[in-house]
């Protein structure tokens, strides 16, 4: 079992205080690494989602100023920078990413806390420069009201991290959904908003347990104004069929199949390292690592080489071992669904470079698949249409500008994107063609707290970041003076 000073609960929280389920039922949470038992956890229902929501609720309109919003949010950045360490640890064990990337992400996190109280002024009233009709307008940005925040497994602190911080800094309390793979790190969280700051009670509430019946009760509660989501479009469909009864305000974060296109023009060295960067962080497991490769045919040959340099530097094991670099995949369905997908273009033609095709996975756990890069994918292939979710790098060859566009918008996701061109008009210009609310240009970089990121087409709507997250949790409410 684990022990940190972070984990001396393991329990839920409820207007101010740790709360086991009511039926005293706990879930395992185990290392995807070893299958080591790591700690359980309570598992709660709806009843004390309920309960969560009354205490949000209770706790609307006992409003915080701006002044102390942010003394609040810059408390967590620098409570989150100093744990870091610890908290990574945790990270790694529940998740299986390498200690360095589960330290960055910490980083990453508590840097949404740190932008929000610096973009603040965003969500203040402002009154027009004109009367019109001889009045005066005055724009206020209300709180929203009692939010639910829903996070994935993959990114256990950072996209908590995405909504929180907005939700505080917009004066909303919340009920939180913890995966019930990874709660530990969320934990975590509520332990620094629970022992180092003052808190309201009911601002921030926790639940953990069965994903279905805790998700229930916060659609179907009129109360919660707005529900933020991140996981997969088949879900976020789900959520938009049973909140629309009451115009519940979404906030979608969805599934993505991210095109890397690599131009003939391309810095091929340049490409290959942000390609092996961005493809194998968290084990391929993120919505915006590249999910296919488009390269143009001239150089084909030189990148793939290049590419596969680098993959065969990657080092796969447990994350708190030395010189490790990529981790486990975090169950089995997630390993065979690489699988299947490696073996449906063996079946439509492509050819494994590195990597292999692996056997089923039975257990849980130890789930390491390596990386693996194809030629000859076509968009025929599974890997093509549908994102893997895992360390597999299909490269798709490309005649022309127009095809690379073809190829890259012949999806129904528009999450990310990259293009690498030393062309920068031309970069520019495929930008603008296809349909990515993120596009990197000569960068494998993902989203960053100071930038608005979030999808297009099924990818979802909404933002998360910069100043147009914040607004995410604000109603605008114009009030005329005559």
């Amino acid at each position: 079992m684990i022990d940190s000073p972070y984990l001396k609960e393991l329990n839920g929280y409820i207007d101010g205080a740790w709360v086991a389920a009511d039926s005293g039922k706990t879930f395992d949470v185990k290392n995807p690494a070893t299958g080591e038992l790591l700690a359980q956890v309570a598992a709660m229902g709806p009843d004390e989602t309920t309960r969560a929501i009354d205490a949000a609720e209770a706790a609307r309109f006992n409003g915080a100023s701006f002044e102390q919003r942010v003394e609040w949010l810059l408390a967590i950045d620098r409570e989150l920078r100093a744990g870091k360490e610890e908290i990574g640890r945790i990270l790694t064990m529940e998740h299986g990413k390498p200690l360095a990337e589960a330290i960055a992400e910490v980083e990453y996190a508590a840097g949404f806390f740190k932008d929000a109280a610096e973009n603040i002024d965003c969500i203040k009233p402002h009154t027009l420069d004109t009367k019109p009709r001889g009045c005066t307008w005055t724009v206020h940005y209300r709180p929203a009201g009692t939010v639910a925040l829903v996070t994935p497994w993959n990114f256990p602190i950072g996209m908590i991290a995405k909504k929180l911080a907005p939700a505080i800094a917009a004066n909303c309390p919340s009920v939180t959904k913890a995966s019930s793979k990874t709660p530990l790190s969320m934990i975590c969280l509520f332990s620094i908003l629970h022992e180092k700051l003052d808190l309201p009670k009911g601002f921030v509430n926790l639940v953990s347990g069965s994903a279905g019946p805790i998700s229930d009760t916060l659609c179907a509660d009129h109360r919660v104004a707005v529900l933020s989501f991140t996981g997969s479009t088949g879900i976020g469909v789900q959520l938009i069929d049973r909140t629309k009864d009451h115009c519940k305000r979404l906030a979608l974060e969805l599934g993505g199949n991210a095109p890397f296109i690599v131009f003939e023009d391309a810095d091929l060295d340049k490409a290959a390292d942000n390609l092996a960067a961005n493809k194998f962080r968290g084990g391929g497991q993120t919505c915006v690592c590249a999910n296919r490769v488009l390269v143009q045919k001239g150089v084909a040959d030189a990148f793939t080489e290049k590419f596969v340099e680098r993959v065969k530097k990657i080092k796969v094991g447990n994350g708190l071992d030395e010189g490790v670099t990529m981790g486990p995949l975090i169950d089995k369905n997630g390993f065979n669904k690489v699988r299947e997908h490696v073996q449906d273009a063996l079946d439509k033609g492509a050819t494994i470079v590195t990597g292999q095709l692996m056997p089923l996975a039975t257990e849980n756990f130890g789930c390491f698949y390596p990386p693996t890069v194809l030629r000859g994918v076509t968009p025929q292939a599974a890997c093509f249409r549908e994102e893997t979710f895992g360390p597999l790098a299909p490269i798709i060859e490309f005649e022309d500008e127009e095809e690379a566009i073809r190829l890259a918008n012949d999806t129904e996701f528009g999450l990310a994107s990259y293009v690498f061109s030393q062309d920068i008009d031309r970069a520019e210009r495929v930008a603008e063609r296809i349909h990515f609310g993120h596009c990197g240009i000569n960068t494998g970089t993902g989203p960053t707290p100071e930038a608005p990121f979030g999808g297009m087409l099924e990818s979802g709507w909404g933002r998360e970041g910069g100043t147009e997250g914040l607004h995410e949790f604000v109603e605008p409410q114009t009030i005329p003076h005559g």
